[in-house]
């Protein structure tokens, strides 16, 4: 009865919180995102966040009822040089190229969490922002995969585009697009894009059947490309090998975008694909990262979910037994993957560690393990690493359009040594995080410890929805 009476209340206070959020006019989004009074972290206060920090990073014409009303339409020229219509999508970080690799790893993992802890989702009243900030990346990769094996990977040049400091509204760079083709392949690109629209079109199968068989056939056009063509996609688009090389290969991602397929369209056969890649890349030998650049450890728990043989299982438990237990932590209990990112890190393998508890695999410990990531974010260790958020949150972000005034003030480089916060709060941003010591400096200029990204925030979004579904179902 207990239970009952606690779920309700709980629903009663979801539905309150989504009627505040409909209602946008003349809201801040600190207003938005009331308090739930959730203890002992306010997670679904930060779930709500974590989106508003997506629709900041929006790129092209803004809709309607956009929430982060300082940002304006941009980027409206993307694609002309090649004659398309390639605007939209996400900016990839504290600039404003659009990289397609980590953007479309970011939407596979939003739409993870989505799939997989849908009840915290709803119980927050985040499924329709969650939805709203996955189709904001796909219909992008819709457009962007413009012809039978071809998909555009890039737009905008990483360092014309870093010489600039200032609002992406008012950014007058090229922004040259660059694609993939049959005769330069990109199989980690167009894997990858082939699983984020897969999974995409799980999470749209019900809600709109017509959008999710869309996603769903250019997912298996472009795990074809992927398959049938195999190169690394930076070789192709040199001009992304700086900024997103592709260190782990293809191997993954092709076994990766087959199981999203197997998930997706039920047919078998993609997992016989799957198990192919599984061979002949030798995807049971991982490091402890799950990244943008390296998906074995996701690999471990989709496998988990969709194939019986206990290989994969005992693959999944290994590594969540090895990351528990061997690697490295700092004093303060994050766990220590890489100086880039390392709050990034942490909540993507804090994700899988919640998602191993829900498949029932060392449940308590990895449930545990999670929890503490994402609550070390959160502030456990005394200050937030979540701007707008909790105790002592990170003010200075390495971030152009947030460090700037309200328009028409002028925004330059006089903006990055501003001494003061960041006119804009962009709220919801999880900032890259402390070194191994659990040293950090709120500073602008510190783009290692304090720029944004989209794939920063997307496996500590998908962790929120299960953090939220694991406090209320307590």
């Amino acid at each position: 009865m207990g239970g009952t009476v606690k779920t309700s209340v709980f629903a009663l206070g979801a539905l309150l919180l989504f009627a505040l959020l409909v209602d946008t006019d003349g809201s801040t989004p600190n207003e938005l995102c009331k308090s739930t009074g959730m203890s002992p972290y306010d997670y679904s206060q930060a779930l709500c966040m974590s989106y508003l920090f997506y629709e900041a990073q929006r790129s092209g014409p803004l809709p309607s009822n956009q929430r982060v009303t300082w940002r304006k339409d941009s980027a409206l020229g993307d694609g002309s040089d090649v004659g398309l219509n390639l605007q939209g999508g996400y900016y990839d970080a504290g600039d404003f190229v659009k990289f397609g690799f980590p953007m479309a790893f970011t939407a596979t993992f939003l739409s993870w969490g989505l799939i997989d802890f849908a009840e915290g989702q709803k119980a927050a009243g985040q499924l329709e922002y969650g939805r709203a900030a996955v189709k904001w990346a796909t219909d992008y990769f819709l457009k962007a995969h413009s012809g039978h094996f071809e998909l555009y990977g890039q737009v905008g040049d990483g360092y014309a585009d870093h010489a600039y400091w200032g609002r992406p509204e008012e950014m007058s760079m090229a922004r040259p697009a660059f694609k993939i083709t049959t005769g330069a392949p990109g199989s980690d690109l167009a894997g990858e894009t082939a699983a984020a629209l897969a999974a995409a079109s799980i999470v749209f199968k019900s809600a709109d059947p017509n959008y999710s068989g869309q996603c769903l056939t250019a997912a298996k056009e472009l795990y074809d490309f992927a398959n049938q063509h195999r190169q690394t996609y930076d070789t192709s688009i040199p001009q992304a090998a700086d900024f997103y090389k592709s260190w782990s290969g293809y191997g993954d991602e092709l076994c990766w975008a087959a199981l999203w397929l197997a998930r997706a369209t039920g047919d078998n056969s993609y997992l016989s694909k799957a198990r192919k890649h599984w061979d002949e890349f030798n995807l049971q030998e991982s490091g402890l990262a799950f990244s943008w650049d390296d998906k074995k450890p996701g690999v471990y728990a989709l496998y988990t979910m969709l194939d019986s043989d206990t290989l994969f299982r005992n693959t999944f438990s290994k590594y969540l037994t090895n990351l528990r237990n061997n690697a490295q932590y700092t004093p303060g209990g994050l766990v220590y993957i890489d100086q880039w990112g390392s709050n990034r890190h942490a909540a993507n393998v804090a994700f899988l560690g919640l998602m191993g508890a829900k498949l029932g695999i060392d449940a308590d410990a990895n449930r545990q393990f999670g929890e503490k990531q994402i609550n070390y974010l959160l502030g456990s260790n005394g200050r937030s690493f979540v701007v707008g958020f909790g105790n002592n949150p990170p003010q200075k972000p390495h971030h152009r359009s947030s460090s700037c005034p309200d328009m028409p003030q002028t925004c330059d480089y006089s903006a990055l040594d501003n001494p003061g916060p960041n006119p804009q709060v962009l709220y919801g941003a999880l900032v890259g995080g402390p070194d191994q010591n659990d040293q950090y400096v709120d500073d602008r200029r510190d783009y290692v410890k304090n720029e944004v990204a989209c794939d920063y925030n997307a496996g500590f979004t998908a962790a929120l929805g299960a953090m939220v579904e694991n406090h209320y179902s307590k």
